[in-house]
């Protein structure tokens, strides 16, 4: 199979105990599942629905704030911004819009009808969304179309730990809407064929990238 970020041939490995066969790209590092395991927007919905994404819970601000903190001293001149795959919930907007910058949020099964392709942003925060993402190469070139020059892309997804007997035990990939997962070493061959530079990572689940000025 192909890969989805570079489409170099990828190995292939089997988790004995579901049977579900992945692919993995020695280029990028970039791993996902296969395609018979991708699930439609409306059943990806029935799983959604379950989570309790409460906006007065202190929990779940701090997970956002925690976001912020660290993505927000690398996003220089920041006015208008985008959370991408916002889910049900529109906190992380709120939270941006009560720092006096503009937040428009969009979601393709909660908020299916506010993404504007010719709106031009800042910065564009993506959390815990491209695990999802049957084409995430696709979207990545999307959103930089949508980032003014210098603008800063953060997203947060786990990184998976690379090693394949860790892999096995890893507990992301055990949902089931997750279907693809990244490294740094992936986010930085996106970033290189798309016209951006990494500027930061925790090492752990977020990164951050930069549109090239033209």
């Amino acid at each position: 199979m192909e890969c989805h970020i570079c489409r170099r041939t990828t190995d292939s490995f089997t988790d004995e105990k579901t049977g579900i066969v992945y692919y993995h790209c020695l280029e990028c590092d970039c791993m996902c599942k296969s395609p018979d395991c991708y699930q439609p927007l409306s059943e990806q919905k029935s799983r959604y629905d379950l989570h309790d994404n409460n906006a007065e819970d202190e929990g779940y601000r701090a997970y956002f704030q925690r976001f912020l903190d660290f993505v927000l001293p690398h996003a220089k001149g920041v006015e208008h911004a985008l959370d991408f795959g916002c889910g049900r919930s529109t906190l992380l907007s709120d939270i941006l819009n009560s720092m006096n910058i503009r937040c428009d949020y969009y979601d393709p099964i909660y908020h299916p009808d506010t993404l504007s392709h010719s709106k031009k942003y800042d910065l564009i925060a993506s959390t815990e969304v491209f695990e999802h993402l049957h084409h995430p190469k696709e979207i990545f070139s999307q959103l930089v179309n949508m980032l003014n020059p210098g603008g800063t892309i953060a997203i947060q997804t786990q990184f998976h730990p690379g090693d394949r007997a860790q892999f096995r035990q890893w507990y992301y990939h055990k949902d089931p809407t997750h279907i693809v997962f990244f490294s740094v070493k992936t986010f930085h061959k996106l970033a290189s064929a798309y016209g951006c530079c990494m500027v930061a990572d925790n090492g752990k689940n977020i990164v951050i990238l930069q549109k090239e000025r033209s």
